[in-house]
């Protein structure tokens, strides 16, 4: 069951750090069995107690997970080292389509917004004790939201939409709860939730976003949370249409004790109208990154929502890192205040991509979806096959088993440097890869 792996350990804590240590070492790999609480109890010699002990908080930190009487494994998706055991590698030679980012022509440069704030912070030094927020960014952001009908609330800035989702998760609720989330969804926010002791509950999605029966089921069922994407959803790039808002704030008015997240990345890239659903619940929290329109590596995502919730992610901050860097912040002032970007513009580039993709598969028998963002989700019969033939065919695409809990197979292609002259090819390779299928919806 183990190989050569002899976990040790006599209190809790040491059979837990053995196990983690392992599987951050590679010595455990995603999935494997652990041995049953009582065998591995008499084989250390302690009670099964102490090894139900050691097991919980590996759940806790999301190493493990456990199935009743399946017994337990771990994770596909650790939160540990080792995590190179899950990834996609893409041979030399192979068309990466898979990776999920922007298209770097499309993103701005950097250089003049971000020497134009080290000048601003060379004649007035930022110190201990600043206020952490911009007020011009927030000024922007606040500005943007009114004009998108996101409800008043204060506003905080973290470090990227995840640690974002991860603040306000961590700021509610406890390990053991139940967290909402789309299915098929965003590959990190399925491993976040368990990472911190949570417990997922899977919410089928559409094109136009989760769907209200499935929602009102997990709520029903105890989920304590939601987390929900607005526009261009990772992987299927759904988008939340005006009458499925409608139909999901019926649902979160039925359960106001529900912490709802929003998360709006696709905001200055997707040509899409928004459609938030925050101000039907007690507890509220929405976010916007600027790594899909400045750039990943700017680490800045705007946090807004209800005065508590605000209030407890900022103070949570204020005792670890303590501020995103003021000079980050001013620079995406400079970026936003001199257009750095033709949201219009980007968001008409991703949106042709996409359907030109899509339009050639379904001229190819080949079912896709993506109504905004820059990734094609195809349903797929085998999984492993398609990924495995698309790239002897010279095509990397990224297996859906990322972003899926119980959802059918699928994968995921990301369209935004896809060219105009690789559409047909690719789209061809897809459906030898598929073969003759029946259509397949992905809910």
């Amino acid at each position: 069951m183990l190989g050569e792996y002899r976990i040790t350990g006599r209190r809790a804590a040491d059979i837990s750090a053995s196990i983690e240590r392992a599987v951050g070492e590679g010595a455990l790999e995603p999935g494997q069995l652990l041995p049953p609480m009582r065998e591995l109890a008499a084989t250390l010699g302690v009670n099964p107690n102490t090894v139900a002990a050691a097991y919980r908080t590996l759940r806790e930190r999301g190493v493990i997970e456990t199935h009743g009487r399946r017994g337990s494994r771990v994770r596909p998706k650790p939160a540990t080292t080792g995590r190179e055991k899950v990834r996609l590698d893409v041979p030399e030679g192979v068309r990466d389509l898979a990776g999920g980012n922007p298209d770097p022509a499309l993103l701005p440069p950097l250089a003049g917004a971000f020497a134009a704030a080290a000048e601003r912070g060379d004649r007035d030094p930022v110190l201990y004790g600043a206020e952490p927020v911009d007020p011009e960014l927030a000024r922007l952001a606040r500005a943007a939201l009114d004009a998108d009908g996101v409800p008043a609330g204060p506003l905080t800035v973290a470090s990227g939409a995840l640690d974002a989702v991860e603040r306000v998760l961590a700021a509610h609720l406890r390990p053991g709860d139940a967290v909402a989330v789309e299915d098929p969804g965003w590959g990190r926010t399925l491993d976040l939730v368990p990472a911190l002791g949570l417990r997922t509950v899977p919410v089928g999605v559409d094109d136009e976003g989760p769907l209200p029966d499935r929602l009102r089921a997990a709520l029903e069922g105890g989920a304590s949370a939601v987390v929900v994407t607005d526009r261009a959803q990772n992987p299927t790039g759904a988008a939340v249409s005006a009458a499925r808002a409608r139909a999901l704030r019926a649902v979160l008015a039925d359960h106001p004790g529900t912490l709802l997240i929003e998360d709006d990345h696709g905001h200055g890239v997707v040509d899409l109208p928004l459609h938030p659903l925050a101000g039907v619940t007690r507890h509220w929290a929405f976010v916007r990154s600027v790594a899909k329109t400045y750039g990943p590596d700017l680490r800045l995502a705007l946090l807004t929502g209800d005065d508590v919730t605000v209030d407890r992610v900022r103070g949570r901050h204020r005792l670890g890192p303590g501020w995103v860097s003021l000079l980050t912040q001013r620079a995406v002032v400079r970026l936003w205040t001199d257009g750095a970007v033709d949201g219009p513009a980007v968001a008409a580039a991703y949106r042709e991509r996409r359907e030109r993709l899509i339009d050639a598969l379904a001229e190819r028998g080949v079912t896709a979806h993506g109504r905004s963002g820059m990734n094609v989700w195809v349903p797929v019969p085998d999984e492993t096959g398609a990924v495995a033939r698309l790239l002897h065919a010279g095509w990397a695409v990224s297996p859906g088993a990322r972003f899926r809990l119980s959802s059918p197979p699928a994968i995921r292609i990301t369209i935004s440097t896809l060219t105009e002259a690789e559409t047909a090819p690719l789209a061809t390779a897809v459906a030898a890869a598929l073969g003759p299928s029946p259509s397949r919806s992905y809910v």
